[in-house]
């Protein structure tokens, strides 16, 4: 069944009989009337011929010709011998075929004039981004929606909605239990959210004021998105490993795969993986907890970077959270308090402490004094302890920063060979203004596929392009994207396998990833000969797949 936006769009009727058509439209039958109305003579669009095909089901590459008319993908196999031909044909001999690659948590900056295009991403082979993530996206989906579907956006994009954003809507940064009459007027926000076209209901629980909500609290938020079939509870759990305090790595996993099981459902862990270096080795530890809910029944599941640095902001990295109660006001106030002052030192170095201390704290934060200093560079210029540095910045608002060497290479392995488990980048392309930023927005899926598929041989690579495609395609419940498939959506990447490299450094991050040579976007050239089209063919998708309609209709999944 489908919802429309409050307000607007087609009835509920209408939208049912939409959405059969579109069933029968695209049905598996119906794939051969379509390649046999091609082959009669209507030549396709685009003909990828010779390449080594990827389906993303993670079955063994096939020698195929891949022809596209439209936004999509018309025919898959011998086009010869089928009597193929197209208006445009592009030689894929020796290059590796995929579906576009999906990133599964992402902070792409599609609202901006530098990240509109999302070249950062396109470069990798990224096709789809999902956004509204860490409890951060807006109830208001349909206006965000219709925006990109009107100015246009590099790639496909969905939302969730975030429980620290309705959290703060409702009680601000209040560090207590909500009212009755306030949890209602959450549920009304997460529930808008839902009609409107989200994908399901985020948490960032390190974050504040998330970090304030007993688990109750999300889990009766989370129902409400549990109203909605295929709705996903995806989360950036209470404590990967370097929380202060201590809320423990394996409870806090236990903790999410509850919020998602009780409300009723699915889970994914944002960027999962346990932090600091008391974790190291520990990775297999929190992934038992998911492989035993999946066992009875739970559908969970993570995604993840190969990267070992974090990026977030200094203020949750170095002031405890009851001292920021009451919003960015009451903690100035604390920070002009001697006796608080004693205490928030102390607690400071002991979250510096369990992150490596001040010099892994490495700012990508726009302030040109800052970017690309280390906190305790800038503590030694201002003659200052790091705590008394930390809340010198803080006093001009909060820092974008990075956490060195927090994740360890060796959970990032053993992680990649899970099958359950996705890829993303969790990463922004901040634009010009940051010189020194996080490589991840840049380079995360080339990374994968160099350094663990071509350089070490731990995964294979349809397995790596399963994780990156189909397997994030099924836990979405897309029927026409994250495969190539006769019907489906011609998202499609082209890689030179030998030159696939991520370029981006921690000392050079604003470059882009090799060895893309071609990416379509339903069924456009976003990258042809490695160089970027500016195309923007990305569409805004609604829950279970479909574009955003128009006039602002959200053609989304309701109960």
């Amino acid at each position: 069944m489908k919802a429309r936006a409050v307000g607007s769009g087609p009835s509920l009727h209408a939208i049912r009989f939409v959405s059969w058509i579109r069933a029968l439209r695209f049905a598996p039958f119906f794939a051969l009337p379509l390649a046999a109305c091609t082959a009669r003579g209507e030549p396709a669009d685009v003909l990828v011929l010779g390449g080594s095909v990827l389906d993303g089901s993670g079955s063994d590459a096939m020698a195929a010709d891949v022809a596209v008319t439209g936004d999509r993908i018309r025919f898959l196999g011998d086009a010869a011998s089928a009597g193929i031909t197209a208006r445009d044909t592009i030689n894929a001999r020796g290059l590796v075929v995929a579906p576009g690659f999906i990133d599964m948590h992402s902070h792409a900056e599609l609202d901006t004039g530098h990240g509109r295009d999302a070249r950062a991403f396109l470069f990798q082979g990224i096709t789809t981004v999902a956004l509204g993530l860490d409890g951060g996206g807006s109830a208001h989906v349909a206006d965000r929606l219709a925006k990109w579907t009107e100015d246009g956006i590099g790639v496909n994009s969905f939302l969730s909605v975030g429980h620290n954003w309705v959290r703060r809507q409702v009680m601000g940064m209040a560090n207590r239990a909500p009212t009755e009459a306030e949890l209602d007027e959450m549920r009304a926000l997460v529930r808008r959210g839902m009609e409107e076209g989200a994908y399901g209901f985020s948490s960032g629980l390190f974050y504040l004021p998330g970090n304030y909500a007993e688990t109750g609290e999300v889990i009766e938020l989370n129902r409400v998105a549990a109203e909605y079939p295929g709705a996903i509870y995806d989360t950036h759990d209470r404590d990967l490993g370097a929380a202060y305090p201590s809320f423990g790595y394996l409870k806090s996993i236990e903790e999410g795969i509850r919020i998602g099981e009780e409300a009723g459902t699915k889970v994914i862990f944002s960027h999962f993986n346990a932090q600091g270096a008391h974790n190291y080795g520990r990775a297999p530890e929190g992934a038992a907890l998911i492989e035993a809910a999946r066992a009875r029944g739970v559908e969970v599941a993570g995604a993840h970077h190969s990267y070992t640095a974090t990026q977030s902001n200094l203020r949750s990295y170095t002031i405890p959270s009851w001292f920021v109660a009451g919003g960015d006001t009451a903690m100035l106030r604390r920070f002009d308090d001697p006796d608080t002052v004693q205490a928030i030192d102390r607690q400071t170095l002991e979250m510096l402490t369990i992150r490596g201390g001040a010099d892994r704290l490495l700012f990508a934060d726009r302030r040109p004094e800052l970017n690309g200093r280390t906190l305790q560079e800038v503590a030694d210029d201002l003659g200052m302890e790091p705590s008394a540095a930390a809340r010198h910045i803080l006093r001009e608002g909060n820092a974008a920063v990075m956490n060195l060497g927090l994740y360890d290479v060796e959970n990032v392995r053993h992680l990649a060979q899970l099958d359950w488990m996705m890829t993303c980048t969790d990463g922004r392309d901040p634009g010009p203004t940051r010189p020194i930023t996080h490589p991840r927005a840049f380079g995360s899926f080339s990374k994968k596929i160099r350094d663990l598929v071509l350089d070490e041989g731990l995964i294979t690579l349809p397995f790596a392009v399963r994780s990156m495609t189909g397997l994030a395609a099924d836990f979405l419940e897309w029927p026409e994207r994250g495969y190539l498939r006769e019907g489906y959506f011609a998202d499609i990447v082209v890689l030179r396998l030998d030159a696939v490299r991520d370029m981006a450094t921690y000392e050079d991050p604003h470059q882009y990833s090799e060895g893309t040579v071609h990416v379509i976007v339903n069924g456009s050239f976003a990258i042809r000969d490695g160089e970027a089209t500016m195309a923007l063919a990305g569409r805004a998708l609604v829950r279970g797949g479909a574009a955003f309609g128009a006039g602002g209709s959200a053609e989304a999944g309701a109960p």
